[in-house]
């Protein structure tokens, strides 16, 4: 995470916490060549769009105040994290504990290098995966990719 966003997180934590909702990630990186200011938060059920705004007005000030791009102009976004949002932390694995996750290896594991099953358990150095009767258990640092796997 970059210095701007360490500093923005520590200001917005409190803030999203405070409002019932979890703080998923902070991001700062050029969009569309601007510098742009990312707050991802998330709650059960989902995030609304009242709920981006009520925290974006909630955490504008005190962002002004911390001025974390010291001066440099920046666009800041509110946003829940999407259907199709990389996992990337323990915290987004318990999230989708029960789903469909798509998981990409380093290196084949019981060779293969990519598992579609359900998350079935998640701590801060491994995941659990239920591929019908049969469990894989994957430390995340054999992970190179996962996401949820959105089925049409």
């Amino acid at each position: 995470m970059s210095k701007i966003a360490d500093a923005a997180e520590r200001v917005v934590r409190p803030i999203v916490e405070a409002n019932g909702m979890e703080l998923v990630e902070v991001e700062f990186k050029k969009l569309y060549g601007t510098p742009t200011l990312t707050i991802y938060i998330d709650k059960p059920g989902g995030v609304s769009l009242d709920d981006c705004e009520l925290i974006h007005r909630a955490i504008d000030a005190p962002i002004d105040e911390l001025d974390p791009t010291e001066g440099m102009p920046y666009n800041l976004n509110v946003s829940s994290p999407g259907l199709d949002r990389p996992l990337k932390s323990p915290g987004d694995y318990r999230r989708k504990l029960g789903e469909k996750v798509e998981v990409s290896l380093y290196a084949p594991l019981d060779g293969k290098k990519k598992y579609i099953a359900v998350l079935s358990g998640a701590t801060d150095e491994e995941i659990t995966l239920q591929d019908g009767d049969k469990t894989i258990k994957i430390q995340l640092k054999q992970i190179a990719a996962a996401k949820p796997y959105i089925e049409f």
